[in-house]
């Protein structure tokens, strides 16, 4: 059997029969990839432009995912994903702009703590888009998630002054949470894999047509090792694998508790920031992290206990 088929078969096993718990882990990998892309993302944009940058993370995911998994690609490019590909590729790529602008005038660790406001954003969004209600649980978990964003965005001093790196780092959670609503929407009704490979698509399209109008064009100093390993680890790792484990685990999580999940991007984030980029790390953020985590285990622990008793 080739690695293609192998890929194939393992594809269609997670894609609809994992476990709910085991949905939540691939979600809390998802957010250990995308927490690491803060500080390499901040390293590659020392050579490449952000829209350039961004425009090789989708496409080069595309391509990836295009080799591995087209038989479950391809049947499911009929006009009936146009919508949905459109719908998910402008969020997402509202979202990647906003955050990949952002990061390049505010730290990794920063950038996302206040990426993570979206957990709080996310249950409104939830009741906007497909009329359920969020859960009280959900509610205050989400606000016990933003006061330790808060907590962790203080500056020495105990001064929170918001930057426009700083404002499009908190548009970037506003667009995040309906992107994910919408993703729990329609990986619903599609293939995950299908849905993730349309918002890629669109979304490198759109970032290929900005790097052109707005960005001067590739040289060089993009074939550095260090930032080839950067990009390769960006659009296979927190791109490609990230994405795709979100997607499975929202065809199985609720979208409001799969948000507070993946908040925890922004512990992985300052860690490595502190550990490789030399990001001071206060006693107002260790309030943040425990405050985060208790957000966390609100979010995951008693709603499941809560399925169970009902059942």
């Amino acid at each position: 059997m080739g690695l293609v088929e192998r890929c194939n078969r393992l594809r269609s096993r997670w894609s609809r029969t994992f476990p709910p718990n085991l949905a939540r882990l691939m979600l809390l990998a998802c957010a250990a990839l995308w927490g690491g892309s803060y500080l390499l993302a901040k390293f590659a944009m020392t050579a490449i432009p952000a829209q350039w940058l961004m425009a090789l993370r989708m496409f080069g995911a595309c391509m990836c995912m295009l080799a591995l998994f087209h038989k479950h690609i391809v049947p499911y490019l009929t006009p009936k994903i146009i919508v949905p590909a459109l719908v998910v590729g402008l969020t997402y790529w509202g979202t990647m702009i906003t955050q990949t602008i952002g990061l390049q005038t505010i730290e990794p660790g920063r950038s996302a703590f206040l990426t993570a406001a979206y957990c709080v954003i996310t249950p409104f969004a939830t009741w906007i888009i497909s009329k359920t209600k969020p859960r009280a649980i959900n509610l205050v978990a989400g606000v016990i998630c933003l006061t330790g964003v808060g907590f962790v965005s203080l500056k020495p001093g105990g001064s929170l002054s918001l930057s426009s790196g700083d404002w499009l780092t908190i548009a970037t959670a506003v667009i995040f949470s309906f992107n994910l609503t919408c993703l729990g929407v329609y990986t619903k009704r599609f293939d995950p894999i299908a849905v993730t490979f349309v918002q890629f698509s669109v979304a490198g399209i759109l970032f290929f047509i900005g790097a052109l109008a707005t960005e001067p064009a590739p040289d060089a100093g993009w074939l550095a090792p260090p930032v080839v390993a950067s990009v390769l680890y960006l659009f296979l790792g927190a791109t490609m694998s990230a994405q795709i484990m979100q997607n499975i685990g929202l065809a199985h999580v609720p979208a409001s508790q799969a948000s507070i999940i993946m908040c925890t991007e922004s512990l992985f984030a300052v860690s490595f920031s502190a550990l490789f980029w030399g990001e001071r790390i206060l006693w107002s953020s260790l309030v943040g992290f425990a405050l985060i985590f208790a957000a966390v285990l609100m979010s995951v622990i008693k709603p499941t206990k809560y399925s169970l008793h009902r059942n």
